[in-house]
């Protein structure tokens, strides 16, 4: 299986590495390679980072408790959310004068996975606390979150692109072969 960021949010994406949730599961998140990968394509780290087996622990108990706040939140699903987000503040900016001029720098976080927890957490405090859906794409064979943020909270997949082609075609095949 391959990486896919359709989710509209970052929390969504996590969320989203356990693959086929209605057909026993998938994981993708297989180790500390895997997560790397997946922080990097997710844009949180730039080149390689250590990433341990408790990250990949972690970062499995993060996703579920993401997943459960969103469907049927519970008190320890919320707690451990919060903890996540509160626990890699990130650094503050500093100033830089470079040649005679002023600019803004930030810092890199001291630990680069706990701050991509951090604000995956954050996201998904942002999106459970916003009007925006949280949706299971309607492809059969799918069945990834996404967030509906459309006008009337009707979209139906992931991603229009690889499910709502595929449902599309197969309905016009479906019209198509029944008039023959």
């Amino acid at each position: 299986m391959e990486w896919v960021f359709d989710g509209g949010r970052p929390c969504l994406d996590l969320v989203n590495t356990l693959r086929s949730r209605h057909d026993g599961g998938v994981e993708l998140l297989t180790g500390p390679d895997a997560l790397a990968e997946w922080l990097a394509l997710a844009g949180f780290t730039t080149g390689p980072v250590p990433v341990t087996a408790g990250n990949v622990l972690a970062a499995k108990a993060l996703r579920e408790a993401i997943d459960r706040v969103l469907r049927a939140p519970e008190e320890m699903d919320a707690d451990l959310v919060n903890n996540a987000a509160a626990s890699a503040p990130a650094p503050p900016p500093r100033l830089v004068l470079a040649g005679g001029r002023l600019r803004r720098e930030v810092p890199a976080p001291k630990d680069p996975v706990a701050s991509a927890f951090a604000t995956l957490a954050a996201d998904a405090i942002d999106l459970a606390t916003s009007d925006a859906e949280v949706r299971v794409c309607a492809a059969d064979d799918c069945g990834l979150r996404f967030c509906d943020a459309s006008p009337r909270r009707n979209r139906q997949w992931c991603s229009m692109a690889r499910c709502g082609n595929r449902a599309k075609a197969r309905a016009h095949y479906a019209r198509v072969s029944g008039r023959e």
